[in-house]
């Protein structure tokens, strides 16, 4: 008979080990935004920024890092801007694809 494993005494995930190349943070982005939902793309930027160096990521979009922390936690719901900036800082973009019915 096998023991029976609580959720709760599951370590927590962390995605930022997992995000170690450009091609893993492009799958990972790409993912998130096929999901269309801003909350979630916010975590993910900002679990790509851990992954990358908050410091320097926040240095790179002329933001501090306390208002970086604040703009990529998962319920909030950042402006363009802010998007845009980070994904520069990151050295990613946003592409546009035509949607097939």
């Amino acid at each position: 008979m096998s023991k029976r494993i609580k959720a709760e005494d599951l370590p927590e995930f962390d995605p930022t080990q997992y995000l170690d190349s450009e091609e893993a943070i492009a799958a990972y982005l790409t993912d998130i935004l096929a999901a269309g939902d801003a909350g979630l793309l916010a975590a993910a930027l900002g679990d790509i920024a851990r992954a990358r160096g908050m410091s320097e990521i926040a240095k790179s979009s002329g933001m501090t890092r306390e208002a970086l922390y604040k703009a990529l936690r998962p319920d909030s719901a950042p402006r363009f801007d802010t998007v845009s900036r980070v994904c520069a800082a990151l050295g990613v973009r946003l592409v546009a694809l035509p949607v097939h019915a």
